[in-house]
């Protein structure tokens, strides 16, 4: 199974985008996925279902800190080259989709009982949210 194929049976599995995203590519450096799984909980529905940066632009950004953040802050190059390659993710995702704000993806304030009461009724979850999971992780792919 690759990549994507990973990301996306993991949120079939149930769980948010943000976490198929980064526990799809925990094992590369060093997290096991139980905690690649805690760690990118919060990020699901853009934000803790707050309709805010969509979970799989979340789960990718966390990757891509882990590819190329600083430990130090002396390390200037570190953390330019990670800004760098997030600008980057952010420009073609939102090529690709149009947007990285969830409400905005979906396009309904899942944020609201009667926003998330017309995304569920209209299986947006199940229909559109993988395609997302999708494309961050071919994003990443190419990126890092």
């Amino acid at each position: 199974m690759n990549k994507i194929e990973q990301a996306v049976s993991c949120f079939e599995e149930g769980f948010s985008c943000s976490q198929a995203v980064l526990s799809t590519f925990s094992k590369r450096f060093g997290l096991n996925r139980k905690k690649a799984l805690k760690i990118a909980q919060a990020f699901g529905g853009g934000i803790a279902k707050t309709g805010q940066i969509c979970g799989a632009v979340s789960g990718a950004l966390m990757v891509i800190g882990l590819e190329h953040g600083r430990t130090s802050t002396e390390d200037e190059e570190a953390k330019e080259k990670t800004y760098e390659v997030t600008r980057e993710f952010m420009d073609k995702f939102k090529s690709e989709n149009g947007s990285i704000i969830c409400k905005e993806l979906l396009g309904y304030d899942i944020s609201t009982p009667e926003g998330m009461a017309v995304a569920e009724e209209n299986n947006l979850f199940d229909t559109v949210c993988p395609d997302f999971v999708r494309s961050a992780v071919k994003i990443l792919e190419q990126i890092l």
